[in-house]
């Protein structure tokens, strides 16, 4: 209870640091935190951790946790890194596919489609987390793969952000079928081509991340 409860603190405060609610150099209080959300400071103390582990929170000796959430610029570098990794892993995946990785690739792409019929954006988020991991453990690289999982982690709340602009999530779930369509197929190249696509947030989508941060920080102002 208390770890899915850590978890969802995580959420929260996930959002806030990245639509700005949170600044970057801003001190995270774990008395504060606690007493806003009505919890006890071991959860909270244990999303923070997590939080940490992403890179989105800096825990510091006697200073407790900072914000460390990346600027625009900062943010549009690592979503083009991002958008290479990905692609390096589907590539590999289609030359490598395992049955087993097969399986979970389809499974993984119907859990998307079922959160994409029910409108539900939070459902989504989790699901194509584990989409996109399959096709990590897919590629066969395990050093690939981490440093895949570790990236993600970092731009979890901005690539979940992006679900908030209109019909995302039924465009995010086009590009799956695509990406699943060419590592099935074995066609290497395209699937890296579908995926950098997918991960990639260059010009107009890049536009709308920027204009969904800035909506939520008036919102929240």
């Amino acid at each position: 209870m208390t770890e899915r409860r850590a978890t969802q603190l995580r959420d929260s405060i996930e959002d806030e640091i990245a639509t700005g609610q949170l600044k970057p150099g801003e001190r995270l209080d774990e008395v504060s935190l606690a007493e806003r959300f009505g919890v006890s400071r071991t959860p909270i103390r244990e999303a923070l951790q997590q939080l940490a582990a992403a890179g989105l929170v800096e825990l510091r000796t006697r200073r407790g946790a900072i914000v460390s959430a990346p600027d625009a610029s900062q943010l549009m570098e690592m979503f083009e890194v991002m958008a290479e990794l990905e692609a390096m892993c589907g590539r590999l995946a289609a030359r490598r596919l395992l049955p087993e990785d097969e399986q979970a690739l389809v499974a993984a792409l119907a859990a998307c489609q079922e959160a994409v019929a029910n409108g539900d954006p939070d459902s989504y988020y989790y699901e194509n987390e584990t989409f996109h991991r399959v096709i990590y453990r897919a590629s066969g690289n395990k050093f690939l793969a981490s440093q895949a999982v570790a990236l993600n982690k970092r731009l979890a709340p901005f690539r979940r952000l992006q679900l908030r602009v209109r019909n995302r999530m039924k465009t995010s779930q086009n590009e799956h079928e695509a990406v699943v369509a060419a590592i099935r197929a074995g066609e290497a190249q395209h699937a890296a081509e579908q995926l950098r696509a997918h991960v990639a947030v260059q010009g107009e989508r890049f536009g709308d991340l920027m204009s969904s941060l800035g909506k939520t920080r008036s919102a929240s102002a």
